[in-house]
């Protein structure tokens, strides 16, 4: 990925600068005219109402949401954004909205995101993903519009060798699954794109800082996708009935949701050159949670099931046909050594802090006041992730 490997140790001598204050976070993005593509899924609904609440002027561009019910609608973010239908597939009219909105900053997290999916849809998956992304770059491109720009992948970018020990951002991409490899094909579309055309070094002259980011399983309220394991436990709790779940015994990094977008922001906003110089931000990095987060299946089913006060869950091995990996881990050094970022909710109130949304919901929270309980939520993890 034309990046070295380098220790803990070089990055935290490396650093010149930690995070941004919550005053400096409102300050990057007041008044930015900010496109998020993607912008009715789970992740992208998080993200535009927290950009909307940092005085952002945010258009989203998505097709309609994925899911019903969704967080989009439930919680009315078509009201907090201009709301633009589209595919991201479709070249020319990504052209007319970049012309038209003109955005300082750019998050593209449209993409099919389900691993399962893929298997049955492997040619989409690779469209979507891969020439989704193609599209956008090559927009900006030929367009020669200036902005910073992350791209948001996955932690199953990488080659998965099932090691103990976490995946840093020099190491290879790969994928046994049409979804992980679309990934890391992402990744390397990427990179080759930054050392192509959007060269860090001659940031000055094409005025595009392009970075990527990579995320680990995320959790959190509003998320209704199928074949996800929140979403499943979720609905079997709310409907009385027993979770049936598949490898329960898997290691994944979780993380509230908005561990990864304080990321992205923390991101995006150096990117804009908040700070200084925006080139050595030009890159890829992980943003995953701390080690104790690093939690099989079964710790996230019954510490739902806790939280949620009732239930029960039956394990029920998934068939051998299709695979999935049994252990999958992060490194974060780069993002806490280089941007100062930090995972900051533990997983004991990452599970706490999702199955209190579900509830709420259960319980028929109008959307104006489940809007309010999930800004809540943003405003209290911003207030120790910004805490200076």
């Amino acid at each position: 990925m034309g990046e070295r490997c380098r220790s803990l140790e070089d990055l935290v001598v490396a650093a010149d600068m930690r995070t941004l204050s919550l005053e400096e976070l409102r300050a990057a993005y007041r008044g930015r005219r900010v496109l998020v593509t993607g912008h009715t899924g789970f992740k992208g609904s998080w993200l535009v109402l927290w950009l909307s609440d940092l005085g952002a002027a945010v258009t989203g561009y998505a097709l309609a949401p994925p899911t019903e019910p969704s967080l989009f609608t439930d919680i009315g973010i078509a009201e907090r954004c201009r709301h633009v239908v589209g595919d991201i597939r479709d070249r020319d009219h990504l052209t007319q909205i970049l012309r038209d909105t003109q955005p300082e900053v750019v998050f593209h997290l449209a993409a099919q995101s389900l691993v399962r999916l893929s298997y049955d849809q492997p040619l989409e998956t690779l469209d979507v993903n891969v020439m989704g992304t193609a599209n956008l770059l090559e927009t900006v491109r030929r367009s020669r519009h200036r902005c910073a720009l992350v791209v948001v992948t996955s932690d199953k970018c990488y080659e998965n060798r099932e090691w103990v020990y976490g995946y840093r951002e020099c190491d290879p991409m790969g994928g046994h699954d049409v979804y992980s490899m679309s990934k890391g094909a992402t990744e390397l579309l990427v990179s080759s794109y930054r050392r192509s055309f959007f060269p860090p070094a001659a940031l000055a002259e094409h005025g595009v800082a392009l970075a990527s980011a990579r995320a680990g399983n995320v959790i959190g309220g509003g998320d209704w996708a199928t074949d996800r394991l929140v979403p499943d436990v979720m609905r079997a709790l709310t409907s009385g009935n027993r979770a049936v779940i598949r490898n329960s015994q898997a290691v994944r990094p979780w993380q509230h949701v908005l561990e990864p977008l304080a990321g992205y922001l923390i991101l995006g906003a150096r990117l804009m050159g908040v700070g200084g110089d925006p080139a050595p931000f030009c890159a890829a990095w992980n943003f995953g949670p701390a080690a104790d987060n690093t939690q099989p299946v079964r710790a996230v089913v019954t510490g739902l099931i806790d939280s949620w006060g009732a239930g029960a869950w039956d394990d029920v091995p998934a068939a051998a046909t299709l695979h999935e990996a049994a252990v999958l881990r992060l490194s974060i050094d780069k993002a806490v050594a280089e941007l100062g970022w930090a995972p900051q909710w533990n997983f004991r109130e990452t599970v706490q802090r999702t199955a209190s949304w579900y509830r709420a919901h259960h319980n028929g929270l109008l959307p104006a006041a489940l809007r309010e309980l999930t800004l809540g939520q943003i405003h209290d993890y911003a207030a120790v992730q910004f805490a200076r």
